[in-house]
This record gives structure tokens, sequence and C-alpha cells, in this order.
């Protein structure tokens, strides 16, 4: 098959952690054309998938770009949509998503694999506030409506969190590792930077298996304590966990969460809730993203291939 006969796919996002991961996968395949969608075609992200041979267009991820959106989606056989975390209020992720949506299908894009997540309110019965979650699973209750081809994956935990936003902090000889879960409780985890693109390739390969599927893309579950442990053992860096579970114990490590009160509410609703309520729904075979790709990185694997050793690293949306 040329180059020109191979299928195109738009990446939305494509410089965040999924979106990269997911057009990076596609290139190496040699299966897939690449239209990776940005804000900025002249970051070094969008640079570096150009570089792969991903065509880059100008498309923001944001409200208001119905017609860029269209522009961008036209002639491509599929897209993988995400919705990045917006301010938690007004359904704005949903709204978001919605009109991401609404573009691919006016573009006649044949086969959407949508990027989604429980909804918690629905679940909880209006009892946890997480929006994060709840607008992306509207999103997707949307796209099944829609006269599309259409699969989903959900992400669970990011690994990457704690590099990120939950970064530990040293306190003489040791590091502290300020966790937003208790110490025992056991949850999915996963890489997005690696993780995703497999899972997504694994899909649009097969679209008959995983029409109006929903793959949970998983690394890893384990608890708090296990990661502390682990990490010792793989750096040699002396650790201890720290609970930033309760909204006191998040505050006094991180102080600067405090200026968003509305990020705060969500943050702690989202850990609520998986531990409440189980992080993915009981029907999901949490097994299912490594048999489609073993070489899914587990924490010990990813403290090993990124040698972190708890300094603060950023890795893009």
């Amino acid at each position: 098959m040329s180059t020109e006969q191979m299928p195109l796919i738009a990446v939305v996002g494509a410089t965040s952690k999924q979106g990269r991961s997911v057009a990076t996968a596609l290139l190496k395949s040699k299966q897939y054309r690449v239209r990776a969608l940005t804000r900025n075609r002249y970051s070094v992200g969008a640079r570096s998938l150009a570089d792969l041979g991903a065509e880059v267009v100008v498309a923001p991820l944001g409200l208001g770009h119905e017609e860029d959106l269209v522009t961008a989606f036209r002639g491509a056989d599929g897209a993988y949509l995400m919705t990045p975390q917006l301010l938690p209020q007004d359904n704005a992720e949903f709204v978001l998503g919605k009109q991401l949506a609404d573009a691919a299908v006016e573009a006649g894009v044949g086969h959407i694999v949508f990027s989604t997540l429980e909804n918690v309110d629905k679940i909880s019965g209006g009892r946890k506030f997480t929006p994060h979650f709840t607008d992306k699973a509207l999103v997707a209750d949307y796209i099944r409506t829609l006269p599309i081809t259409h699969s989903f994956v959900s992400l669970a935990f990011f690994y990457t969190n704690l590099l990120e936003y939950y970064v530990p902090q040293m306190d003489g000889d040791t590091l502290l590792m300020p966790i937003y879960l208790p110490e025992d409780f056991r949850a999915p985890f996963v890489d997005p930077v690696t993780a995703t693109g497999p899972a997504v390739l694994s899909v649009l390969s097969d679209p008959h298996t995983f029409k109006g599927k929903t793959i949970p893309i998983v690394g890893d579950i384990l608890s708090p304590r296990e990661m502390v442990d682990t990490f010792q053992r793989v750096t040699g860096v002396k650790a201890e966990y720290r609970s930033a579970f309760e909204r006191e114990e998040l505050l006094k490590f991180f102080p600067g969460f405090a200026a968003n009160e509305l990020l705060v509410d969500e943050l702690i609703g989202m850990v609520e809730f998986a531990v409440e309520y189980g992080y993915f729904g009981k029907e999901h075979d949490l097994e299912w993203s490594r048999r489609l790709n073993p070489e899914t990185l587990s924490w010990e694997q990813f403290l090993k291939s990124t040698g972190w050793r708890g300094d603060k690293t950023q890795f893009g949306l």
C-alpha cells in the first residue's frame, strides 16, 4: 500500500500526552497517515510529529472553533478525540466534546475513538463532584447517538500525576511522597504517554471487534504503599508515603491548589469516588489493554524507563 492509500487519522490535542502517544504509534506502525491537530504548529511537540511524517494542522482544542475543526477533519478516515480538563463548571468539557464530535460527523469522518471516563454524577447519585469524569461520560453518551462508527478508551490514574502535580518533597534525607489515595488502597494506574497509542492502534485496526466498545487502559494495579516501596527499591532513594487524600492533607502539601476552590472540590471528589465506588465500573475487563499490548508499562517499568527520582517533570497536557 502506498502512503497515499493509507487511512488518514486526525488526532485532536496531538501534542498532549494522549494525543502524542496516539499520533506516534500510528505513524510508527506504517499503516496510517496522521493529521496532527494543535494550536501551535511551531511548538517542539508539533515539530517532532512533523519530523515523524505527520501533517500538522492548526485547530485549537477549545470552544468556538467549529469551522476550523470541520476543515481539519475533512478527508480523515478516523479521528481520535479527547477533551482537556477545563474549569470544572457549566459542563465545559461536555460542550467541547460535543463540538468535536459534531465537527467529525459534519466532515464525514468514518470512525471516532473518544477518550472517556465514568459518569461520577450518575453512579454516585450526585454525591461526588467530578465533572472532569462526568462530562467525558456525557460526551460518550452523545457520540453513541450519532450516525458514525465509534469506540472508546478510558485511561486509569496517570503515573505522571506524581511527577507533574503531586510532586514529592525532600525532608532531610527522606523523600516524602504525598499521594492522593489511602496508603493501602489499590487502584489502576497507567503511563498515558506510552500506553494510549498502542491501544488506539488496536482499535482502529479492528473496528468490527471494537465497535461501540470501551477499553480501559491500565498498566498496573497497586497501592500507594506499593508505589513507594517500589520507588525505593528501583531508585535507592529513601522515601515515605504521606497522605494527600483528605482536603486538609492535600492543601498542607500543595497549598497552591487552594487558589482554585472548584479544582480542589473536583480533586477530592475524584479520589473519594475511586475509593468508594471503584475507578472503573465492574463491567470492565482491566486486563484487556495489557493483552492488547503486553509492553504496557508497570509502575516499576515506568520508573526504570524514565529514570525518575522524585523531581518535578513536565509531559504536556
